[in-house]
């Protein structure tokens, strides 16, 4: 059972519900809202007097290899000095150094001549993955981690942990802070105890199920309290907690207790526990009440996680739920391929997968290993297409499996032990084959993040469960077969940690930045390209419409083999939209080509644009408006862009290719905001529905007055199709005056240099 509250609540000493309409106004709302175990973190990490607006300083942050070239690139190219706080810099994403020859080492080398002189601490490739790294090492009771990978959730050791796009970690690297306004506290009210064949991602798939498309916690921080959360191990909660991302919730909190304490001190760092419980009397804005007794094996079909239901309720719809997904398919295929799964139900009813995985920061964790092991124990994952594929999250977790039998017991099964890796989350390993179904423990299963490539005729999909139950279906044959159905789990010796693994090879260098030490350059390595600040007024383009319901970052950006050539702008840049709109790239570049002519003194206002620059001068109060100082750039609309993913390259590649704004309904997720904003794109909003397509026109006159005046409500703009001109309305949500800042300076790369003269 899991309750969703329509109203706000108190918690009275961390048992009892209270919906504020029940209360009688028997509590002080304005002191209980500060009761929440969010609030003293964010109070005590705050540099600003005002708790409503908030300027975040960050105990820690870390990056991954898709992320640190282009963050530590933007923070020199501001003037960065060394690492004022502990930067971590793992190497988990591009870990497999063959795609697009030695540019993925190339990276690898980067980071760690930049640990050197800036004063960083480099993971190798295959050590750990960047969260499960920042468990073991960072993450404490009452600290706030920054990171630039959207997973970056450490709840479950009370620590705030933040996902977001790497112009945030370039603030925190020049000493600046993280603005925020004051998020809203949800509490996620847990009662009863799981079931021992019900994992976390049985209970986190629950979860998003529950309130991913009300958007119940969006924006908001998660705060786990309620006496079941002292059912679940500190690993368990890990693993419930990872995906609270999925929610697009902005962080999460979980209390905190001798299990905790325990986690800390196994692994070294019993001086950074503390109790963490609400208050006696605590408000929230509203409230999750989950009876984790009640919890069943689920599973999360293609394309989201978020289209969860039990293994009981798919095999008992399982025709009907299989159809909905062929065509949910068909519409991501677009015509360019074909994906099917009617065929894959046996004739004892059963869908047959062709593929597991278990592994990255969500089901690579100890005690999902161990789960895995104890199925499988004495089985064989059978000699047909279907195979399991095992990632520990880390060197030492990896270790311990070993040593106590559990990595032999899964490849006597015939399991495929891997190293350390977070590649078949995003598409760069264990890519299944053609039409393939993949059931995989990991965070996320978004079209085309598994690495298919529909413009080349080749699709498959993936559908999230927990460790538990694809053991389960390994253990028959491929068959998928819910974890309910064997009667071995619970029995998890104790973990040991030994951290030997990383005293040999993790370079630790913060407090010892030598800024004459070189930086190590590969070929593939490029600086961002200049980029010109707002104009008064501005034209836009618009190159891709997009009316999905969502549209992720995946999407915006492809994952998987592109990751490669994210330390190259105008080399990723390419790939842009390519798996959603192929066209973008070429109509941007268009747009891009005007606009580099204007600035050399050639006057757009010629051949077909002729005419659109005419029409501008019908508008009331343009008629002497001239061509080149209208800045000319493209733009996409879509309803609700950004889902997923917080690396900055899903707006920076828009930008690089000559984008002056996204025209959205909503935007998914904070991050995604943020980083259009950070490179230097407006985020428009748009009231009513786009009267335009792709090639209009939408011209929008005094638009630095706008943020300069912090007029953001309304908008004028102009659509300008066919010569004719109709109007719109236009409008931002609010932004800090750093991010106003930032826009008009064409991008944060720019306001720092700003800053310094």
């Amino acid at each position: 059972m899991i309750k969703l509250y329509d109203e706000g609540v108190y918690l009275i000493n961390g048992e009892k519900i209270v919906p504020e309409s029940q209360s009688a106004n028997k509590y002080d709302k304005a002191e209980a809202k500060k009761g929440t175990i969010a609030y003293g973190i964010m109070k005590s990490h705050n540099t600003a007097g005002d708790m409503d607006h908030l300027r975040i300083k960050f105990d820690s942050m870390a990056s991954h290899d898709i992320t640190f070239v282009g963050i530590i690139q933007t923070a020199r190219a501001s003037g960065m000095t060394k690492f004022p706080l502990p930067y971590v810099m793992t190497n988990c994403h591009n870990s497999l150094c063959a795609v697009g020859g030695t540019i993925n080492d190339d990276d690898h080398y980067f980071g760690l001549s930049a640990a050197k002189k800036y004063g960083g601490i480099y993971v190798p490739p295959h050590i750990a993955v960047i969260h499960q790294f920042m468990r073991e090492m960072f993450a404490g009771c009452g600290k706030m981690i920054l990171g630039s990978d959207s997973h970056t959730r450490y709840g479950a050791l009370g620590t705030m942990a933040i996902g977001e796009g790497g112009g945030e970690l370039v603030k925190q690297l020049l000493e600046d802070t993280y603005d925020v306004a004051y998020p809203g506290v949800v509490a996620i009210y847990m009662k009863g105890k799981p079931a021992p064949y019900v994992g976390p991602h049985d209970i986190a798939l629950a979860i998003v199920k529950a309130v991913f498309e009300k958007g119940y916690v969006k924006n908001k921080v998660m705060e786990f309290v309620g006496p079941g959360v002292a059912s679940m191990t500190t690993d368990y909660r890990n693993g419930v907690d990872v995906m609270t991302t999925e929610t697009t919730c902005l962080s999460s909190v979980w209390r905190t207790d001798d299990d905790t304490k325990a986690f800390l001190a196994e692994h070294g760092r019993e001086k950074d526990y503390k109790e963490l419980n609400p208050a006696d009397v605590a408000y929230y804005d509203g409230c999750v009440e989950i009876d984790l007794s009640t919890i069943k094996p689920m599973i999360a079909l293609p394309f989201h996680p978020s289209n969860a239901y039990t293994i009981d309720e798919f095999y008992a719809n399982m025709k009907d739920l299989l159809a909905d997904t062929e065509e949910r398919a068909k519409k991501v295929a677009g015509g360019r391929a074909t994906f099917t799964l009617m065929d894959k139900i046996t004739p004892d009813g059963k869908l047959y997968v062709q593929q597991g995985v278990i592994g990255g920061c969500a089901g690579g964790n100890y005690t999902n290993v161990v789960e895995a092991a104890h199925a499988l124990k004495g089985k064989t994952c059978g000699f047909d297409e279907f195979y399991l594929s095992v990632y520990p999250s880390s060197q030492p977790v990896f270790v311990d499996l070993d040593r106590k039998g559990f990595l032999a017991d899964l490849m006597d099964a015939g399991a495929i032990i891997r190293t350390a890796f977070c590649g078949p989350c995003f598409g760069a390993g264990d890519t299944p084959a053609n039409n393939a179904l993949s059931i995989r423990h990991t965070t996320r299963n978004f079209p085309n993040r598994e690495g298919s490539k529909p413009g080349n005729g080749q699709m498959s999909a993936v559908a999230l469960m927990d460790a538990r139950s694809i053991a389960a279906t390994a253990a028959n044959g491929g068959k998928l077969t819910s974890a309910e159905e064997l009667d071995c789990w619970g029995d998890i010796p104790a973990y040991h940690y030994d951290d030997k693994a990383y005293k040999s090879r993790v370079y630790w260098g913060f407090g010892k930045a030598d800024f004459e030490s070189p930086i190590r350059f590969g070929p593939n390595i490029k600086d961002w390209p200049e980029q010109e600040e707002l104009a008064d007024n501005i034209l836009l383009r618009v190159v891709s419409k997009i009316l999905d319901e969502v549209t992720t970052t995946d999407e915006l950006i492809p994952s998987g083999e592109t990751s490669s050539f994210r330390s190259n702008p105008l080399g990723l840049a390419e790939f842009t939209l390519s798996r959603r709109d192929p066209e973008y790239v070429g109509k941007a570049k268009e747009v891009q080509r005007v606009e580099y002519e204007r600035l050399k003194g050639i006057s757009p206002a010629r051949g077909d644009m002729a005419e659109v620059y005419a029409a501008i001068k019908t508008i009331p109060g343009q008629e002497n408006a001239d061509p080149m100082t209208i800045e000319f750039g493209s733009t996409i609309y879509a309803n609700k862009p950004g889902d997923g993913s917080a690396r900055e390259q899903a707006a920076s590649c828009q930008r690089v290719l000559g984008a002056l704004a996204n025209i959205t309904q909503e935007y998914a997720t904070k991050r995604y905001r943020s980083n259009c904003m950070n490179w230097g794109m407006i985020p428009f909003h748009l009231k009513g529905q786009p009267d335009f397509e792709v090639g209009d026109y939408v011209y929008v006159p005094g638009i630095r007055k706008a943020l300069d005046d912090n007029k953001l409500e309304s908008i004028k703009a102009y659509i300008i199709k066919g010569g004719k001109v109709t109007e719109a309305e236009l409008y931002i949500q609010p932004m800090t005056d750093n991010e106003r800042t930032i826009v008009k300076a064409g991008c944060l790369i720019n306001f720092n240099r700003n800053r310094k003269k």
